[in-house]
């Protein structure tokens, strides 16, 4: 299939513009059917030219909640597919989260490792904190470079980064021994811009209302952990 129009030059704009378009209530039946054809057409066209496999660099970061919760997400979806996972936690390990009980159903599959003792204000001591932290890194660095395992999940390492407990310069030369066809996702708020520029997929999640802010409502089992 051949579209000659502007979305050979920028199918992204082209199929935002036919999305806006579609909304428009004068719209009859007819052009909206023809608007949602083209719009097929378009998505399509942008889909025959994404033939490339690659192993990416997945960064979740912002102020917003759900950063690692998205990752597990990734986490679920490789392990439905029999990948092997592992998921190595750098701030949260002395929380012994839900989701670690749940995970264990996939022993054969995924290797968890929570190696953080608490967040750093419950720590207060920066130089355990450090020594944590490269602990951390050291080990995720072992499945980074094998090759059996598909996805490997860095669980807050961008807090890490962003408190001085790693160097951005070690975590950018770790991931350049990654397997061309493995993931690696990177979580937690602060990433640095290096790592940003770095990273295949980045996606800031932006805090617009949260309960314990404006409620004072507590972390719950279930929504938090």
């Amino acid at each position: 299939m051949t579209i000659n129009t502007s979305s050979d030059l920028n199918p992204d704009i082209e199929a935002e513009r036919l999305n806006t378009e579609a909304t428009s209530p004068s719209l009859t039946e007819e052009q909206y059917q023809r608007k949602m054809q083209r719009r097929k057409e378009v998505q399509e066209h942008r889909v025959s030219k994404a033939s490339q496999e690659k192993g990416l660099i997945i960064v979740n970061t912002g102020n917003g909640k759900g950063k690692t919760t998205a990752a597990l997400g990734m986490v679920m979806r490789s392990l439905g597919h029999g990948y092997r996972v592992a998921i190595i936690q750098f701030i949260k390990g002395a929380w012994e989260p839900a989701e670690k009980a749940v995970l264990s159903r996939w022993a054969d599959q995924l290797e968890f490792h929570a190696m953080g003792e608490g967040f750093t204000w419950e720590t207060q001591d920066r130089e355990r904190d450090i020594q944590k932290a490269n602990e951390a890194w050291e080990t995720a660095l072992t499945y980074i470079r094998n090759p059996d395992f598909k996805l490997v999940l860095l669980d807050e390492v961008n807090v890490a980064l962003k408190l001085g407990y790693l160097k951005i310069e070690d975590v950018l030369a770790g991931l350049e021994q990654k397997q061309p066809d493995s993931h690696v996702i990177l979580t937690g708020r602060g990433a640095p811009a290096d790592l940003i520029e770095r990273a295949d997929l980045v996606t800031e999640m932006t805090l617009i209302k949260h309960p314990f802010r404006e409620q004072g409502v507590k972390a719950q089992p279930g929504i938090e952990f």
